[in-house]
């Protein structure tokens, strides 16, 4: 089946928590456009991208590789709003919310990997 990354319960929240991500990057400062705007941009991007195209790989372990390749990219993200964080580009507040949705999806990033290497 095409497109299946589409219902699963992973990469709907990975889009979620992008969204999330991109609402924060809307107040950065114009002077981190093609600095940390960019990076975190491409590293959200890629956790999403990385499930959908681990999705129709033909073995567990290549599907559990890609998974593993989004839980690299969210590891990025979450280091680059550190430093964001250290710059006062978000609140404590928003950094506590967005770790909680990020290791929701990188619970689930972990899990859905697991299974597949245990199968």
């Amino acid at each position: 089946m095409l497109f299946r990354f589409r219902s699963f319960p992973v990469y709907i929240k990975a889009k979620e928590l992008r969204k999330v991500v991109r609402k924060l990057l809307k107040v950065f400062p114009t002077s981190e456009r093609f600095s940390l705007i960019d990076q975190i941009n491409r590293a959200v991007n890629s956790i999403c991208l990385n499930i959908a195209e681990g999705s129709n790989r033909s073995s567990d372990k290549d599907k559990a590789h890609f998974l593993n390749q989004a839980l690299t990219s969210l590891e990025e993200v979450i280091a680059a709003f550190d430093l964001s964080l250290d710059e006062h580009y978000v609140t404590q507040k928003e950094m506590d919310n967005l770790l909680i949705l990020a290791e929701d999806v990188g619970k689930q990033l972990i899990g859905f990997s697991k299974s597949l290497l245990r199968s």
